[in-house]
């Protein structure tokens, strides 16, 4: 083989392998459907039309990796077949939204975050002398909307409050409102705690009906429906990893506008905010947010 040949080989060897790289990568700003995949865009657009949850804000990899274990374990081979069969059955419906975020959350998550939060962010605010206005956004199974109020219960033991928590799983509402947890949900919770809020019943720990009588559960899309304003403290703890940039933008934005000059926003540990000054927020502390 001749020096030419060689090189047109090298040239085509190179071109394929681009080709295939292209083939198989998505990238940032592109909605990340692989090439072909007709039936899962179709039901991206058909679950917005029923539910007005839009799976296009969601990472994808993650999103569409966990609704395609729950289509097979149900037993249907495309997307198109799963959501006619979520027309017949209202409880598949609530199994996706189920799967698009781990529902797994335990009481004082982090505690580290938690003494910062008892010891100078919740100071700071009740100096305003009048009722706070608080909200758990992506409450899940309840766990961190009840810490709250148990770190409340401590601090202003005659006074009366009430905080808003929401999530987009009726599922996991539902648990919420029970206040039933295993052991594993409150291992970080202190002895005290644990002891004056908690029973203990069959390897189970029942919430009183004190804190939980103090938590007002609604279902909420984060992402399309309206947030109310004036609040003093909201949290929104390891939710954002799983929205797509753009998503997180707008619900910074939401937040921003939804909370008091002052007010603070709480993230996840992964959480971070690069540029919150985009969002009218400064650093009080690490994962704290104020606004500005």
């Amino acid at each position: 083989m001749d020096i030419r040949n060689k090189r047109v080989e090298a040239k085509l060897y190179v071109q394929a392998l681009v080709q295939g790289f292209f083939s198989i990568c998505h990238f940032p700003g592109e909605r990340g459907y692989g090439v072909g995949d007709k039936d899962f865009e179709w039901f991206v657009k058909q679950f917005k039309q029923k539910t007005g949850v839009d799976l296009s804000l969601y990472k994808e990899p993650q999103m569409k990796r966990r609704l395609t274990t729950l289509r097979d374990k149900k037993g249907f081979d495309s997307f198109t077949r799963f959501f006619k069969a979520m027309e017949k059955d209202p409880q598949l419906v609530n199994d996706c939204l189920d799967r698009l975020t781990i529902n797994v959350s335990e009481f004082f998550r982090n505690p580290n975050r938690w003494r910062v939060l008892e010891q100078k962010i919740l100071p700071r605010l009740l100096q305003e002398g009048r009722p706070l206005k608080m909200w758990s956004a992506a409450c899940s199974t309840g766990e961190e909307p009840y810490t709250l109020v148990m770190l409340l219960d401590q601090m202003l033991p005659a006074k009366k409050f009430q905080v808003l928590a929401t999530d987009i799983d009726e599922v996991a509402l539902s648990k919420a409102r029970q206040g039933i947890y295993p052991a594993r949900a409150v291992k970080e919770v202190p002895a005290p705690y644990l002891k004056t809020y908690f029973r203990q019943l069959n390897g189970l720990y029942y919430l009183s009906d004190e804190i939980k009588n103090r938590v007002l559960f609604k279902r909420q899309n984060l992402l399309s429906d309206p947030f109310g304003t004036g609040f003093d403290l909201i949290m929104c703890r390891n939710v954002m990893i799983y929205f797509t940039d753009e998503a997180k933008d707008l619900l910074y934005q939401k937040f921003s506008k939804a909370l008091n000059q002052g007010g603070v926003l709480f993230v996840g540990s992964t959480e971070q905010i690069f540029h919150p000054e985009k969002y009218r927020f400064e650093t009080e502390d690490t994962f704290f947010y104020r606004k500005i």
